[in-house]
């Protein structure tokens, strides 16, 4: 018994060896298998923290396509929306243009019908120019008659003393009918000093009479416009509100209005009763040298500065009408009698004649070889004279432009740009100053001198004394 117990004790002993090697040998392998699943563990959290990782950056740049499909999808629709409106704006456009197209299509018919109007215009002003220019040629040959006819009879007035019945027959002649006659009918030689008047501050630069009458009117350095009694010398009135030197005056014809230019580049005109500035007419941008007012109707001026231009005003209205612009100054410058021609006088030395209307050069002829300082017509208007700073002194028919006759003196010199000449109110007599005072008188007739004197009854404009001497 005891041996089976023993036995069955060893052969207990043996399995539980058999079977605890067993055990140890699963339980090896489990723990061999544990750590290779730790392992596989591990290496799947690794993956999965990857995958995580690229999960959520595919997040993140699904969410910014999304954003960017969503910005693309609003700028296709802005885009869109724009393509309409453009669309639209291009229907609009095209309408547009085909309306201006009508337009221009209708504006090019009238074009041509208004270009074949000028056409046939330029050819019949062409054509009334031809006659026109026909007339005046024929005009002036009857001029040119008329004024050999009057020669011919104040030949014959001297000849046999029959004045009166020439002014009374022949054309361009002042009549004793016209107003103001017993003022101009007949001019004599002066000799002595009438007057002699302390006048202004610096020098006088112009002087006038008015028309018709006895008063002298003088302009000077002082600014001033003065009006004097020739009889007695005195003053009696005086004009102010020129803001620089006056050089150069004119009158209306009817003695309603005194217009001085003036270095200030502007032209003053005065009301000759009230003594008040009517009107300050600008324009010029240099001084004013020269100025005169139409003798037919007493409201247009004409007036030339050292800005190259010579300007016609308006005397009602206040403002310039027309503009001329040349490359040589103007240095004197005159209304026709008629008013439709400017004679102007330039620093190169020529004579030009303008129209007052178009502004266009008419004719020009070289009067002098240096400028030209002074232009005056004759009372019945058919002659201009000229004076230059050659010391001569030139006579023109104002048609034609043929010189009548050349006046010089050697004790004659032409003292600056401004030395005025003129011619007497019977047009018999030239009369120009010279440089040392004096007073030069030539016969139109013959072209003799008559006198030189520093004392006369002709205005002088003094230099050093500031004054005028009758």
């Amino acid at each position: 018994m005891e041996n089976v117990l023993r036995s069955i004790l060893v052969n207990s002993l043996d399995f539980q060896d058999h079977l605890g090697s067993e055990w140890k040998e699963k339980a090896e392998n489990l723990e061999v298998e544990l750590q290779q699943c730790y392992k596989a563990q591990a290496r799947l959290s690794e993956q999965l923290v990857v995958e995580v990782a690229e999960s959520r950056a595919s997040k993140s740049l699904l969410q910014e396509k999304e954003t960017l499909i969503t910005d693309l999808q609003n700028e296709l629709n802005q885009a869109r929306d724009e393509c309409s409106h453009l669309t639209e704006l291009l229907g609009e456009k095209t309408k547009a243009l085909e309306l201006l197209m009508a337009e221009h299509q209708d504006l090019k018919a009238q074009l041509e019908a208004m270009t074949l109007r000028a056409n046939n215009a330029e050819a019949e002003n062409k054509t009334l120019v031809d006659r026109w220019m026909l007339q005046k040629m024929q005009d002036a040959e009857r001029l040119n008659e008329a004024n050999a006819l009057y020669g011919d009879m104040l030949d014959k007035v001297k000849a046999a003393s029959i004045e009166k019945l020439a002014r009374q027959q022949v054309d361009g002649v002042v009549r004793q009918s016209e107003d103001g006659a017993e003022f101009y009918v007949e001019s004599s030689i002066p000799s002595t000093c009438k007057q002699r008047i302390p006048a202004h501050d610096g020098g006088c630069a112009s002087i006038l009479f008015e028309y018709n009458s006895s008063k002298l009117i003088s302009g000077g350095q002082d600014r001033a416009i003065k009006m004097w009694d020739t009889t007695s010398g005195s003053l009696t009135k005086s004009f102010y509100g020129c803001l620089g030197s006056v050089l150069d005056l004119s009158i209306t014809h009817d003695n309603k209005f005194i217009i001085a230019a003036s270095s200030s580049n502007n032209l003053y005109v005065w009301d000759a009763n009230s003594g008040r500035i009517r009107h300050t007419l600008t324009g010029h941008i240099d001084k004013v040298c020269a100025v005169d007012v139409s003798k037919f109707s007493s409201r247009y001026v004409v007036s030339a500065a050292y800005d190259r231009t010579i300007k016609v005003w308006d005397l009602q209205k206040g403002y310039c009408n027309n503009t001329i612009i040349f490359h040589s100054n103007c240095n004197s410058l005159a209304f026709s009698m008629d008013a439709l021609t400017i004679c102007s006088g330039h620093v190169d030395g020529n004579l030009r004649l303008w129209d007052v209307q178009t502004g266009k050069l008419l004719s020009e002829v070289a009067a002098h070889s240096q400028a030209v300082t002074s232009v005056s017509l004759s009372r019945n208007g058919n002659m201009i004279l000229t004076s230059g700073r050659d010391n001569l002194h030139n006579l023109f028919d104002i048609c034609t432009l043929e010189i009548c006759g050349t006046f010089r003196s050697n004790a004659n010199r032409v003292a600056s740009n401004w030395s005025r000449s003129c011619i007497s109110a019977d047009d018999g007599y030239v009369t120009a100053g010279s440089v040392d005072g004096s007073v030069h008188i030539w016969s139109v007739s013959n072209g003799k001198m008559f006198a030189q004197s520093t004392k006369l009854v002709i205005i002088l404009i003094v230099k050093p004394q500031m004054g005028l001497t009758l």
